[in-house]
This record gives structure tokens, C-alpha cells and sequence, in this order.
């Protein structure tokens, strides 16, 4: 038998149930989904995926600009309803 420890996790209750049930269809426990993440992570050195802040571009950040001008400029062209709007693009 291999050497082993044990230690303990604290998590949400409905994602435990969630992630057991999911692990359970791909055939394995939530122990060993446990061990494949931090084998994996070993492997990588770090976390086996990107760990990052969803940090617009600047492609995205000048088109948030741009939207929040035109939301704010008062001669923008309004429509009541999206089917107003598309029969306009329709013209």
C-alpha cells in the first residue's frame, strides 16, 4: 500500500454533493479527482490551468467607452423595442 495521509477540506456543502456526483459519473471518487488535480498541478508546477483576473483588452475597453458615450449622448437615436430597432436596420 502506498503511504498515505489524510487531511481535511472545508467547502460548500452543495458543491461537494455537485463535484462527488460529477466525479461519480467519470467513474471515480472525490479523493481521487483530488489526487489527479494535485498530480497535475506537480506536473505543471502550479496550478494545471490559468489562474487569472478577467482583465479586459484594450480592443474591449474602447469598445465599453464607446458604449457608455453613447448611452450618455443625448442625440443618439432611441428605439421602444428591439423590433423597432431591427426594422430600422432593415431600411
Amino acid at each position: 500500500m502506498a503511504n498515505t495521509t489524510n487531511f481535511s477540506v472545508r467547502m460548500d456543502r452543495d458543491i461537494k454533493k455537485q463535484c462527488e456526483s460529477l466525479y461519480g459519473e467519470l467513474g471515480m471518487t472525490l479523493t481521487t479527482a483530488i489526487n489527479v488535480f494535485l498530480r497535475q498541478s506537480i506536473r505543471a508546477g502550479g496550478f494545471p490551468f490559468d489562474v487569472r483576473l478577467d482583465t479586459p483588452n484594450q480592443e474591449t475597453i474602447a469598445a465599453l467607452l464607446e458604449a457608455e458615450q453613447i448611452v450618455n449622448d443625448p442625440t443618439t437615436k432611441r428605439y421602444a423595442d428591439v423590433e423597432e430597432a431591427l426594422r430600422e436596420l432593415k431600411k
